[in-house]
Protein backbone atom coordinates (compact mmCIF):
# COMPACT_ATOMS: atom_id res chain seq x y z
CA UNK A 1 0.00 0.00 0.00
CA UNK A 2 2.82 2.42 0.85
CA UNK A 3 4.74 1.55 -2.33
CA UNK A 4 1.61 2.20 -4.41
CA UNK A 5 1.05 5.51 -2.66
CA UNK A 6 4.65 6.62 -3.26
CA UNK A 7 4.40 5.61 -6.92
CA UNK A 8 1.21 7.63 -7.30
CA UNK A 9 2.86 10.66 -5.69
CA UNK A 10 5.78 10.31 -8.12
CA UNK A 11 3.42 10.08 -11.11
CA UNK A 12 1.40 13.05 -9.85
CA UNK A 13 4.60 15.08 -9.52
CA UNK A 14 5.71 14.14 -13.02
CA UNK A 15 2.36 15.24 -14.45
CA UNK A 16 1.92 18.43 -12.43
CA UNK A 17 5.49 19.69 -12.56
CA UNK A 18 5.87 18.56 -16.17
CA UNK A 19 2.60 20.23 -17.13
CA UNK A 20 3.57 23.49 -15.49
CA UNK A 21 7.00 23.32 -17.17
CA UNK A 22 5.40 22.73 -20.58
CA UNK A 23 3.18 25.78 -20.12
CA UNK A 24 6.19 27.79 -18.94
CA UNK A 25 8.08 26.73 -22.06
CA UNK A 26 5.14 27.53 -24.30
CA UNK A 27 4.60 31.01 -22.87
CA UNK A 28 7.94 32.21 -21.48
CA UNK A 29 10.18 30.53 -24.03
CA UNK A 30 7.75 31.16 -26.94
CA UNK A 31 7.51 27.50 -27.96
CA UNK A 32 3.88 27.77 -28.92
CA UNK A 33 0.39 26.54 -28.31
CA UNK A 34 1.19 22.82 -28.64
CA UNK A 35 3.47 23.02 -25.62
CA UNK A 36 0.81 24.93 -23.69
CA UNK A 37 -1.88 22.43 -24.70
CA UNK A 38 0.27 19.47 -23.68
CA UNK A 39 0.84 21.18 -20.34
CA UNK A 40 -2.87 21.67 -19.78
CA UNK A 41 -3.53 17.98 -20.55
CA UNK A 42 -0.76 16.89 -18.15
CA UNK A 43 -2.17 19.12 -15.39
CA UNK A 44 -5.62 17.63 -15.93
CA UNK A 45 -4.22 14.10 -15.69
CA UNK A 46 -2.48 15.06 -12.44
CA UNK A 47 -5.90 15.79 -10.95
CA UNK A 48 -7.09 12.29 -11.80
CA UNK A 49 -3.95 10.57 -10.48
CA UNK A 50 -4.40 12.26 -7.10
CA UNK A 51 -7.78 10.55 -6.74
CA UNK A 52 -6.14 7.11 -6.98
CA UNK A 53 -4.37 7.44 -3.62
CA UNK A 54 -5.52 4.74 -1.18
CA UNK A 55 -6.25 7.32 1.56
CA UNK A 56 -9.69 8.88 1.13
CA UNK A 57 -8.90 12.21 2.80
CA UNK A 58 -8.50 14.96 0.19
CA UNK A 59 -6.85 17.40 2.58
CA UNK A 60 -4.30 14.85 3.74
CA UNK A 61 -3.42 13.80 0.19
CA UNK A 62 -2.98 17.35 -1.07
CA UNK A 63 -1.07 18.47 2.03
CA UNK A 64 1.35 15.57 1.72
CA UNK A 65 1.64 16.04 -2.02
CA UNK A 66 2.83 19.59 -1.35
CA UNK A 67 6.04 18.15 0.09
CA UNK A 68 6.47 15.85 -2.90
CA UNK A 69 5.93 18.85 -5.19
CA UNK A 70 8.65 20.87 -3.45
CA UNK A 71 11.27 18.13 -3.75
CA UNK A 72 10.14 17.11 -7.23
CA UNK A 73 10.33 20.68 -8.50
CA UNK A 74 13.97 20.92 -7.46
CA UNK A 75 14.75 17.61 -9.16
CA UNK A 76 12.89 18.70 -12.31
CA UNK A 77 14.86 21.95 -12.38
CA UNK A 78 18.11 19.99 -12.11
CA UNK A 79 17.23 17.60 -14.93
CA UNK A 80 15.36 19.89 -17.33
CA UNK A 81 17.01 23.26 -16.76
CA UNK A 82 20.42 22.56 -15.26
CA UNK A 83 19.47 24.14 -11.92
CA UNK A 84 21.90 23.41 -9.09
CA UNK A 85 20.22 23.49 -5.67
CA UNK A 86 22.25 24.74 -2.76
CA UNK A 87 22.39 23.02 0.61
CA UNK A 88 19.40 24.99 1.89
CA UNK A 89 17.29 23.85 -1.05
CA UNK A 90 18.27 20.26 -0.26
CA UNK A 91 17.64 20.65 3.48
CA UNK A 92 14.24 22.24 2.79
CA UNK A 93 13.27 19.46 0.40
CA UNK A 94 14.27 16.81 2.93
CA UNK A 95 12.19 18.53 5.61
CA UNK A 96 9.23 18.55 3.22
CA UNK A 97 9.67 14.84 2.47
CA UNK A 98 9.86 14.10 6.18
CA UNK A 99 6.53 15.92 6.49
CA UNK A 100 5.09 13.73 3.75
CA UNK A 101 6.15 10.66 5.72
CA UNK A 102 4.52 11.93 8.91
CA UNK A 103 1.30 13.06 7.24
CA UNK A 104 0.79 9.99 5.08
CA UNK A 105 2.44 7.04 6.76
CA UNK A 106 2.42 7.65 10.52
CA UNK A 107 0.55 4.89 12.35
CA UNK A 108 -2.99 5.92 13.17
CA UNK A 109 -5.16 4.05 15.58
Amino acid sequence: MIVRSIALFALAALLEIGGAWLIWQGVREHRGHLWIGAGVVALGLYGFVATLQPDANFGRILAAYGGVFVAGSLVWGMVADGYRPDRYDVIGALICLAGVGVIMYAPRG
